[in-house]
């Protein structure tokens, strides 16, 4: 694999067209516009303010630019450089931002969740929807694009209203069963919303697209539930993640449990551990020390953290999920072990492999071609597991770059390598890539 030389970026904001034709970054208040394969700058444009959140639109002609201090959005055409869009929030203030499926629309959502503003671009009109509910995920747009799905709180209940983005109508309404509604997602194949309740109890309801209830999960109850949730990309499997270090997965025939993923700190030798093994000389020196990754045939015992009981949001539980392309691995950490990746076959219902690194995981992903996950730890190495092995390389770069975040290229061949006010692109080998 090759690297190209570091970039500016501020707050990590960097972004892939959908196309993968352009690379966004935004350096303090400037918006800087890549391609891809020279890496030489196409567009620059300047903001009113420091960027706090930038997205491209569907069709990659557009990008919108957010500054939530000021309650400001611009949006920059690629195609016309001397057009561009400002709305303006006011007193009553932003704090998110978004496009609509078609790229043609901006949802601004405001302070304390008074509404939501649908912007048009096409014919500067505008719409409001009221009693948007503050939680974890509480808008979910459909695959195709056609619904969107927002989750409302009025009177101390929860709704959820279904929108047709093509003219933003109102397609259903309807009362949900939760006591405090987290979250809602869709189904990749658009027939199916999952919300979930409040992390102080485990339920998990599954609706049709005409508000009917499907089925309902709950695992346990007086403890507490639901980290987060995640389909995988065929529709079959609904992975639940919780606060007692187990993913439970559900099938999309009879929504009852096929599988349960525990994440105990011992496991048995049959299974393949991947183990980061610091190697230093006799001479300790920061440009002498090395690490390399060794396949363990000894048991697999790690340390737990023990959670702050007095603190908020306790570190403990399933927090990351995260399916493979072709939906046969899904990809797990446990905070209580926060320096380990698990992998699951879910051909086989079974493990398939531990990722132990010497550091925190800060982010993986997926390969969005083939079953490759990418992972780093917040040091100057990117690491990279395959059903073939693991492997661990040395971002060659002048400095101390620390990979504090990733995202992969559309077409899998390269990746996007974040640090704290830089970034790099790391190109794959293509010919050696292990198939599906």
């Amino acid at each position: 694999m090759n690297f190209s030389e570091l970039f500016k970026q501020t707050n990590q904001l960097c972004r892939l067209s959908p196309d993968g034709k352009y690379l966004a970054t935004c350096v303090q208040y400037r918006l800087v516009v890549r391609d891809v394969n020279t890496l030489q700058i196409l567009h620059l444009y300047t903001c009113l303010d420091q960027v706090l959140h930038m997205e491209w639109s569907s069709d990659s002609l557009f990008i919108l630019c957010a500054m939530y201090k000021r309650g400001l959005v611009q949006v920059w055409s690629l195609e016309q450089p001397d057009w561009h869009c400002k709305i303006d929030e006011g007193s009553i203030g932003l704090v998110s931002s978004r496009w609509s499926p078609d790229g043609r629309h901006v949802l601004n959502t405001t302070e304390f969740h008074l509404r939501v503003t649908v912007w048009s671009l096409c014919n500067k009109s505008v719409s409001y929807i009221k009693y948007p509910k503050a939680c974890q995920k509480g808008m979910d747009f459909s695959a195709d694009g056609r619904y969107m799905a927002l989750a409302e709180r009025r009177e101390c209940k929860d709704y959820i209203s279904v929108f047709v983005c093509d003219d933003w109508h109102l397609l259903r309404h309807f009362e949900t069963e939760t006591q405090d509604l987290a979250g809602v997602e869709w189904s990749p194949n658009g027939c199916v919303l999952a919300v979930w309740d409040t992390c102080l109890e485990y339920k998990v309801l599954l609706y049709s697209l005409d508000g009917r209830l499907l089925s309902t999960y709950s695992a346990y109850e007086w403890s507490l539930g639901i980290k987060t949730i995640a389909w995988s990309p065929s529709s079959q499997f609904l992975a639940i993640s919780s606060y007692d270090e187990k993913v439970r997965i559900l099938n999309h025939i009879t929504w009852k449990k096929i599988a349960e993923f525990e994440h105990p700190a011992n496991i048995s030798s049959t299974k393949v551990v991947y183990r980061e093994v610091e190697k230093c000389p006799v001479v300790v020196s920061e440009d002498l020390s090395s690490s390399q990754i060794t396949v363990s045939s000894s048991l697999f015992n790690t340390q737990m953290l023990k959670p702050d009981p007095d603190r908020a949001n306790p570190k403990v539980g399933v927090s990351l999920l995260a399916f493979s392309a072709n939906s046969r691995y899904l990809a797990t950490k446990n905070d209580n072990m926060p320096n380990n990746v698990w992998v699951w076959d879910m051909q086989k219902g079974g493990l398939q492999a531990v990722l132990e690194q010497t550091g925190p995981v800060r982010c993986f992903a997926w390969d969005p071609r083939r079953p490759r996950l990418a992972l780093c730890t917040g040091n100057t190495k990117l690491y990279l597991w395959s059903p073939a092995g693991c492997v661990s390389v040395k971002v060659p770069v002048e400095g101390c770059f620390q990979v504090l975040s990733l995202l992969w290229h559309c077409s899998g061949d390269s990746l996007i390598l974040l640090g704290k006010e830089q970034l790099c692109l790391c190109y794959m080998e293509t010919e050696d890539a292990p198939k599906p």
